[in-house]
């Protein structure tokens, strides 16, 4: 098993190859292993995909659960894992830095922080305050034995604030603030993404949306590091609505056409590794 001070040196070093890191976001333990036994480098948690294993939309999860639900998936992998870590659970710099430093406890390679206040107002952080966070965030998680690798995102363009200058400014604060990666998602005009790419000096991560160029014309246009946000989860749940619509609705078992790929996959990831 690689260190916890490995596992970030790596995940970082993944942001730095010939094509972009693509990686997945797994919602519990059995997605986590099924995925990594696919064959990603690395795997990022889904606070939306997680919610929903609970009966809760995104945004309704608290601290305790959110860093819970981080060590299970670290210790279900031997991948680097990032957090998907909302907005800290805090609004002040020095309750962001308190936070990220129990998230890093877990065992995480790295963790995002968000601009976006979780308010019901969907208001985004004042730029200053929002710079300030990032730079909490980025003294806990950089200034110990670990140098766990910090995501800052710029949430405009979730919340119907589609101003490119800005969100570009606010990347380029957090840049400044110490963020190791920079993320704006909502972004899927390639000339919007290659503006942001050059517009800062560090990896960028890029939401998988419908609409969002490919993963290869990602990599031609500089991005670092694709994640699917909780994609996956919906996608997952959505094949469990046909298949219930299916059997309440008509009365046949069309369902189990696709169940072989799901059984064969849970057998060879979930099986003891002698087994396999």
């Amino acid at each position: 098993m690689p260190t916890h001070r490995e596992q970030a040196e790596h995940f970082l070093t993944l942001h730095h190859g010939a094509m972009p890191l693509v990686m997945p976001n797994p919602w519990d333990i059995g997605s986590a292993k099924l995925l990594g036994a696919l064959g990603f480098a690395a795997l990022a948690t889904t606070s939306a995909g997680f919610a929903a294993t609970m009966g809760r939309l995104d945004y309704s999860v608290v601290l305790d659960e959110i860093v819970e639900h981080a060590a299970a998936i670290v210790g279900a992998t031997d991948l680097p894992v990032n957090a998907d870590f909302e907005n800290a659970f805090a609004h002040e710099p020095a309750g962001v830095a308190a936070n990220v430093a129990l998230a890093a406890a877990t065992g995480l390679a790295g963790l995002s922080v968000e601009d976006f206040s979780g308010r019901a107002d969907g208001s985004i952080y004042e730029l200053g305050l929002a710079r300030d966070r990032i730079a909490a965030a980025a003294d806990a998680l950089h200034s110990g034995d670990v140098h766990v690798v910090l995501t800052a995102r710029a949430e405009n363009h979730l919340h119907g604030r589609r101003n490119l200058a800005d969100t570009i400014s606010r990347l380029q604060a957090y840049q400044e603030a110490g963020a190791d990666v920079l993320y704006a998602p909502g972004l899927t005009d390639p000339g919007d993404i290659r503006s942001v790419v050059e517009s800062v000096d560090r990896p960028v991560n890029v939401l998988a949306l419908p609409g969002a160029p490919s993963v290869r014309e990602l990599g031609e246009l500089g991005v670092s590091r694709v994640s699917v946000g909780s994609g996956f989860s919906l996608v997952a749940l959505g094949a469990v609505v046909e298949a219930a619509r299916e059997l309440l609705d008509d009365g046949t078992y069309g369902f189990w056409s696709v169940a072989g790929a799901g059984a064969g996959a849970v057998r060879a990831a979930f099986a003891p590794a002698g087994d396999r």
